[in-house]
């Protein structure tokens, strides 16, 4: 049985044509390990790779979801683990793509999703909106001291799940937690990563490209189909900052530097997430052997 591979790091690294050339050299294809790929129409905001890009490797769980429904790590793993276990029982390699911690992490480790309660939902959500994410993980730190060095004090959605789930069972939110172990599906995880600085650059260019090539359009056309109502997707980097100037000032300029400066903050956070995980061997993306070294440290993995 072939090992799984995953392709992870920080956003504008150059996974995605990581991705493509090891599939190409493995004989694999690509599972989407990015949230907001999953939604049909985010195409030039998520910076997600067109079917010229994928030179004919299938690609699984882009375009899988509307933009007015939410997007569910629980779902994610039934579908993401259905695809990998496909690929595997057919000789192929999966190759995991994405920038998406929880979602990677919900492929590869035991992660388990306790039932949600609306009413308890609402409460804490309305809370957040009036207090802030801060004072709600000061609560987590003193119920759940684990949980709380776990989920970022930024991260108000998930400091949410996590009073939810000890609300709702009565148990620490840390201990539906993965177990540290080795990956499912034995995958060699390879982290990308480029100099802070350099990748800056990049996410200035990346920006760029996307309010030139028809970010504000696509959003327009969205905005159609119910991406407002979307609880998942209108908070995607771009196309909120592109409806907040809809609804405010309309100066598109101003929502393209929020929307650099915003992305600059998601990667400290992205780095600071898959850092943490001590199976991954991480990559210099600037490197011009790049495929080469990442093919080398896949077959020093095999059993």
């Amino acid at each position: 049985m072939k090992r799984a591979v995953a392709v992870v790091g920080p956003t504008a690294t150059g996974k995605s044509d990581l991705g493509v050339a090891l599939a190409e050299h493995l004989g694999g294809e690509v599972v989407n390990a990015d949230a907001m790929q999953l939604y049909q129409g985010m195409d030039i905001g998520t910076a997600k790779i067109t079917p010229t890009e994928r030179r004919g490797i299938p690609h699984h769980q882009l375009d899988v979801l509307k933009v007015t429904e939410p997007a569910s790590v629980a779902a994610y793993q039934r579908h993401a683990r259905a695809a990998v276990e496909d690929i595997l029982t057919r000789d192929h390699v999966p190759i995991l793509v994405g920038g998406s911690g929880l979602y990677v992490q919900a492929i590869l480790d035991d992660l388990q999703f306790p039932g949600t309660d609306p009413a308890i939902r609402d409460r804490l959500e309305t809370e957040l909106a009036e207090v802030g994410p801060a004072t709600l993980h000061a609560r987590l730190a003193t119920l759940d001291p684990t949980a709380a060095e776990a989920v970022l004090p930024s991260n108000g959605r998930r400091v949410i799940r996590a009073l939810e789930v000890i609300e709702l069972t009565g148990r620490p939110f840390s201990a539906t937690m993965p177990r540290p172990g080795p990956a499912r599906y034995g995958t060699v995880i390879i982290g990308l990563d480029r100099d802070p600085a350099a990748l800056d650059a990049r996410v200035d260019l990346r920006v760029d490209h996307m309010f030139a090539n028809g970010l504000v359009d696509e959003v327009r056309a969205l905005e159609a189909e119910g991406l407002r109502e979307g609880r998942t997707a209108a908070r995607a980097l771009g196309y909120q900052q592109v409806l907040t100037a809809f609804d405010t000032t309309g100066d598109l300029t101003e929502a393209a530097t929020e929307t650099a400066r915003a992305t600059r903050r998601f990667i400290r956070r992205q780095r600071s997430w898959f850092r943490r995980d001590p199976r991954t061997t991480w990559l210099d993306a600037a490197r011009p052997d790049l495929v080469d070294a990442a093919l080398t440290l896949i077959a020093s993995h095999q059993p």
